[in-house]
């Protein structure tokens, strides 16, 4: 067994101090020149991932067979490589890729970015130059370099929203691109469709009629009850991740499509982009392992989920803010019908056109028994996913009056609703949200009136019920409580200023027994009085 005074001489002497040549300088391993007129080359992703077989043993074995293996892909060629052409467009990406817009003739726009990353910004820059980089871009490799591609037609299979990336090989003499074709030459570079902007919308998102990131679409569903989100296709994108093992799908790796609907309000529908973590794999090295069980977010793609807390952790705002209406009965039923919908067949034709010839010869068989094992057992994650969402859950109103009204009817039944207090004439109806909840599952039910003077109705008399949190919003909010919890585990708590707000616990709780309405009077800045 190694010691923990050797590790740290094994990583000094295997990886040493930051490396200055670390990438490959071009994909091209035959450095001959290429024909100008050359449709294709042999590339590959990334040779500076191969390792012998002490570092594979310490930072694991990873997709480095992919990243090395010479495949043959198209060259991008600008002029030519959609109708009209392509002109380079803004310059952007985050902290490790290559990324720039560019715009076809039509002017529509695409994402050209590296499939290949540098996480030299991510880091201190008191560590940017010794082994640590080293460390942290090498643990590039653990993502697959082609497994964006498989993605496609397994999510039109699920029902889903998605672009269709296309991998390309861009020449080391390319000057189409721009001030930027520097940086992209030699690479292997990921092109797809940019679904973001309303210009982006005609021809790809039929019938929608705005496109846009997260914070935005979630500024638009607390401001007015017209706006709802389409819980169910979220849900049904949010399993397809875990079972692809897509680790990384925070806030910013979704867009929104709003859907105007005939009762005037608008539906938000999920568009999920960047599939850069699929087929993740992390833990199959001494050094890689440890960082694994001390990041609980880096899981390794396998026949087995290895855990669902892990592979959503990234995601943990989205979730919550968007996950607040189904119950366990809607994942279980979701699941299946992702069972129905992601065939045999389904599956072995996304992974052989998804993968070059080559890498499929490789790992393909593998792949496909992987996905096939954990679409077996995806009922059993999206259980597991429903008790993790369902242990405290987000109910928000939005800026307009609304009446939440909690029931407590037994102990293992509290219902939530929430209604509109003046709703337009052309909706009958004025729900907008209801909900069950069993204390066996739920701990707390946190209730957010945001603005506009809001009503809150509880009643019941029960032994166990779910913590209900009351943050009332800065207009005057109303609390009716006549109910009550027996037990000493679960009450009402009322989180607002003390000025301006009318609570009225019930009569036989204005001893402020523990089992009352607590009222925390707070500043407008949220510190306490």
């Amino acid at each position: 067994m190694i010691s923990r005074y050797a590790l740290p001489f094994l990583l000094l002497t295997t990886v040493g101090c930051a490396r200055q040549t670390f990438f490959q300088p071009d994909a091209r391993p035959n450095t001959a020149s290429l024909r100008p007129d050359a449709d294709s080359a042999q590339v590959t992703a990334g040779r500076h991932y191969r390792r012998g077989a002490l570092g594979r043993v310490l930072l694991g074995r990873h997709h480095r067979p992919a990243w090395v293996q010479p495949v043959t892909l198209p060259v991008l060629n600008p002029a030519t490589t959609v109708p009209g052409g392509l002109r380079a467009g803004k310059v952007g990406g985050g902290f490790q890729t290559i990324s720039m817009t560019v715009v076809g003739a039509d002017g529509r726009g695409y994402a050209l970015r590296s499939v290949d990353k540098d996480p030299y910004r991510t880091l201190p820059k008191v560590l940017r130059h010794t082994f640590v980089l080293n460390l942290v871009r090498d643990a590039t490799a653990a993502g697959h370099p082609y497994g964006a591609f498989v993605v496609p037609p397994l999510a039109e299979a699920a029902g889903l929203h998605h672009t269709n990336p296309r991998a390309y090989y861009v020449r080391n003499d390319e000057t189409g691109l721009g001030p930027a074709s520097e940086r992209y030459r030699g690479r292997v570079v990921l092109l797809e469709e940019k679904l973001e902007g309303r210009q982006n919308i005609a021809g790809r998102l039929p019938g929608a009629t705005e496109l846009e990131e997260s914070d935005n679409m979630l500024a638009e569903r607390y401001q007015s009850p017209k706006h709802r989100i389409d819980e169910a296709s979220f849900l049904r994108a949010r399993l397809l991740d875990l079972w692809l093992g897509d680790w990384d799908r925070h806030e910013g790796q979704w867009t929104w499509a709003a859907y105007p609907q005939a009762d005037g309000r608008t539906r938000w529908e999920p568009v999920p982009q960047d599939r850069d973590q699929v087929f993740f794999r992390f833990d199959d090295g001494l050094i890689s392992w440890l960082a694994s069980k001390a990041v609980a977010k880096f899981r390794t793609f396998g026949p087995q989920y290895q855990s669902i807390e892990g592979y959503t952790r990234n995601s943990r705002y989205i979730d919550e803010h968007v996950l607040t209406e189904l119950d366990r009965a809607t994942y279980m039923s979701t699941a299946r019908d992702l069972q129905r919908r992601l065939t045999d067949a389904v599956i072995e034709q996304a992974v052989r056109q998804g993968l070059p010839r080559e890498v499929y010869a490789q790992e393909g068989t593998q792949m496909i028994a992987a996905l096939r094992a954990r679409r077996d057992k995806l009922p059993q994650a999206a259980a597991d996913y429903y008790a993790l969402r369902a242990q405290e859950v987000l109910v928000a109103g939005t800026d307009a009056d609304e009446r939440f009204v909690v029931e407590r009817l037994t102990d293992s039944t509290t219902v939530v609703s929430v209604y509109e207090i003046d709703p337009p004439a052309k909706r009958a109806d004025s729900l907008l949200y209801r909900r069950v909840f069993n204390p066996t599952d739920t701990r707390q039910v946190l209730l957010h009136g945001l603005k506009g003077d809001d009503v809150f109705e509880l009643r019941g008399t029960v032994r166990r019920s779910p913590l209900i949190s009351i943050y009332g919003g800065p207009d005057e909010d109303q609390v009716r409580d006549a109910s009550r919890v027996t037990g000493l585990q679960r009450k009402t708590r009322f989180y607002d200023t003390s000025r301006n707000n009318d609570i009225e616990p019930a009569p036989e709780l204005k001893d402020k027994t523990s089992h009352g309405v607590e009222s925390h009077a707070f500043d407008r800045d949220g510190s306490g009085r």
